[in-house]
């Protein structure tokens, strides 16, 4: 796999138009370059759904990866071969850092969200055990 930070040649747009339209017959993998997962894709119409469904979100954030492990993060494919527009940068390099610094904060408040989750069905399972103990000790009315 070759990672690369300037990301895949092939256009996020087209990739996306085309799992919204074919993609519970994996049609976008197959024009990223994915043929195997392609085929699964297809045979298993999109995972029943759940696999598509989660395609079309790492797609449309931008983490989708190609066949070769590059991130395909570019609207259109002039913008991957460095032909955008003439020179002209949708957007600035101060907003493409704080993209990136807002998409480590939410992948903290991810983690923390989850840790939380994770204690409080523990605390909620050690509730129910007290309660259950309590139960069995508790003295019946004569």
């Amino acid at each position: 796999m070759n990672s690369s930070d300037d990301g895949s040649d092939k256009s996020r747009a087209i990739a996306l138009a085309l799992g919204c339209v074919l993609g519970m017959f994996g049609v976008h993998r197959f024009y990223l370059g994915k043929i195997g997962t392609g085929i699964l894709q297809a045979v298993t119409f999109g995972g029943l759904g759940v696999w598509w469904l989660y395609d079309m979100i790492i797609l449309a954030f931008g983490s989708f990866r190609d066949a070769d492990g590059r991130r395909v993060k570019h609207w259109f494919e002039d913008e991957a071969s460095g032909h955008g527009g003439g020179g002209r940068q949708l957007l600035s390099g101060e907003v493409l850092q704080e993209l990136d610094a807002l998409r480590e904060e939410v992948a903290e408040l991810v983690e923390r969200v989850d840790f939380t989750e994770r204690l409080l069905t523990r605390s909620r399972r050690d509730l129910d055990y007290q309660d259950s103990s309590y139960e069995e000790r508790r003295p019946t009315p004569s």
